[in-house]
C-alpha cells in the first residue's frame, strides 16, 4: 500500500506527462502571460500612451483654431487628426480611428473678438476606457486654456498688469501631490493590477480546464485510481503543480513590476511575493469550486472566464468600490484579485506592513475552503462520468 505522500506524487507525475503531450497547457499559461505582460509594460512604457489619434473639425480657420489644433497636437497624448465635416469625424470614431474629436465652430475667432461666448463641442468614445478618458483630459484641457487665453488678453487690453490677470483667472492655486505616483505613470497602477488579474484568469480557466479534461476525455476513473481512490489526493496532486508552477510566474511578474520596471514599492517585496503566492491559491480554490460546481467542461469555462473579467472591474483600481451600489460592494469580497490589489495598496503604495493587511490574508485563506464544499460532488462526476462531454 502506498502512502497519502506517494499517491500524491503519483499524480504530480501524471499531470507532467499530461502537459508533456498538450502543449496548450504551456501556451495557455506562460506564453500568454508573457504576450500580456511585453504588450501593457510597452504600450505604457512612456507612463501614459501618446500620440492617440484625436480629431479635430475646424470650421473656423481662424489664427485662434489653429493654435488650438498645434497645441492640441503638441499634448503627450495626442495626435490630431483633421477632418472637413462632423459626419466625416463621427464614422471615424465609430470605426475606432480616433478616440475623440472636437468642433471648432464658424465664427470662433469673430465671436471671441466680440465677447460673445462661442462653443467649442467635443465627443470622445467612452468604450476606450483609457483612450477614451485621456482624450477628453486634453480636449477639456485645451478648451480651458483657449478660453484663459482669450480673457488674459481682453484683460491686457484694459491694462492690467499679469499678476493681477493671474491672480482673477485663478484665484485659487492648487498643490497637487501624487501620493506614491509623483509622476502620474499610468502603468504604475495600471499593469500593478491588469497583469495579477490576468494571472488570475489564466489559472482559474487552466485548472478548470484541467480538471474538465479528466470528464471530457472519458480519464477521470484513471485518475482516481492513481490517487488511490481519494478525491483529496487527486486535487493535491494535481494542484501542487500548478501552485508551484503558477508561483514561479507571480513571482517574476513581482521582480518586473517592482524591481525592473521600478514601480513604487514602499514596502518589502517579500511582501509582494506573498501576495501573489496568496492570489495563486485562491484562485486555485476557485476554479476547483467551479469545475465542482458545473462538471460540464464547456460550461464551466465559459463561468470561469466570466468570473475572472468581472473580477478585475470588481478590484477597485478603476473605480472605487467604496461609490458602488451595495450589492457590487458584497461580490467584490468573492474575487481574489480585490484582496490582492487592498494587501498591494497597503504594502506598496502607504508601506504599512502587517498591520495594514492582515486581514486580506485571512479573507484570502478563506478561499481554501471552497474546494471542500464540491468535494463529494466533483468525486461522484468522476466515478460515474454522467455528465455531457461537449
Amino acid at each position: 500500500m502506498f502512502s497519502q505522500r506517494q499517491y500524491i506524487w503519483k499524480v504530480l507525475v501524471r499531470e507532467l506527462g499530461i502537459w508533456a503531450h498538450r502543449p496548450i497547457y504551456v501556451i495557455g499559461s506562460l506564453v500568454t502571460m508573457i504576450m500580456c505582460t511585453v504588450f501593457y509594460l510597452t504600450f505604457l512604457g512612456q507612463g501614459v500612451p501618446s500620440d492617440l489619434p484625436i480629431g479635430v473639425v475646424d470650421l473656423d480657420n481662424s489664427s485662434v483654431s489653429r493654435t488650438f489644433s498645434s497645441q492640441l497636437d503638441a499634448t503627450q497624448a495626442g495626435k490630431v487628426i483633421h477632418f472637413e465635416t462632423f459626419s466625416e469625424a463621427r464614422d471615424a470614431m465609430q470605426k475606432g480611428n480616433i478616440t475623440g474629436f472636437c468642433v471648432l465652430p464658424s465664427g470662433l475667432n469673430a465671436d471671441i473678438q466680440a465677447q460673445r461666448q462661442p462653443t467649442i463641442t467635443f465627443y470622445t468614445n467612452g468604450l476606450y476606457f483609457l483612450g477614451g478618458t485621456l482624450a477628453y483630459k486634453d480636449l477639456l484641457t485645451m478648451s480651458n486654456l483657449t478660453s484663459g487665453a482669450v480673457h488674459r488678453q481682453v484683460l491686457r487690453m484694459k491694462g492690467l498688469d499679469d499678476a493681477t490677470i493671474m491672480n482673477l483667472l485663478r484665484p485659487v492655486d492648487v498643490d497637487i501631490h501624487m501620493i506614491g505616483n509623483s509622476t502620474m505613470d499610468y502603468g504604475a497602477y495600471l499593469s500593478t493590477t491588469l497583469l495579477p488579474g490576468m494571472l488570475e484568469m489564466v489559472i482559474i480557466i487552466l485548472i478548470i480546464y484541467s480538471f474538465g479534461a479528466e470528464l471530457k476525455y472519458g480519464t477521470s476513473r484513471h485518475l482516481l485510481r492513481t490517487a488511490g481512490g481519494k478525491m483529496r489526493n487527486a486535487i493535491a496532486g494535481k494542484v501542487l503543480m500548478y501552485t508551484l508552477y503558477f508561483t514561479a510566474i507571480g513571482l517574476a511578474l513581482e521582480i518586473i513590476l517592482y524591481d525592473w520596471m521600478g514601480f513604487p514599492l514602499a514596502g518589502s517585496i517579500w511582501n509582494m511575493f506573498l501576495d501573489v503566492f496568496l492570489l495563486v491559491i485562491s484562485s486555485e480554490a476557485v476554479g476547483i469550486f467551479i469545475i465542482g460546481l458545473f462538471p460540464v467542461t464547456r460550461f464551466a469555462l465559459s463561468i470561469g472566464a466570466l468570473f475572472s473579467i468581472l473580477s478585475i472591474s470588481l478590484s477597485g483600481f478603476t473605480l472605487p468600490i467604496e461609490t458602488a451600489p451595495p450589492y457590487i460592494q458584497g461580490l467584490s469580497w468573492i474575487v481574489p484579485i480585490r484582496h490582492y490589489y487592498l494587501f498591494a495598496v497597503q504594502e506598496a503604495i502607504f508601506g504599512s506592513g502587517f498591520a495594514g493587511w492582515y486581514q486580506e490574508i485571512i479573507h484570502m485563506l478563506l478561499f481554501l475552503f471552497l474546494p471542500y464544499t464540491v468535494h463529494t460532488r466533483l468525486k461522484k462526476a468522476y466515478i460515474y462520468q454522467n455528465y455531457p462531454k461537449n
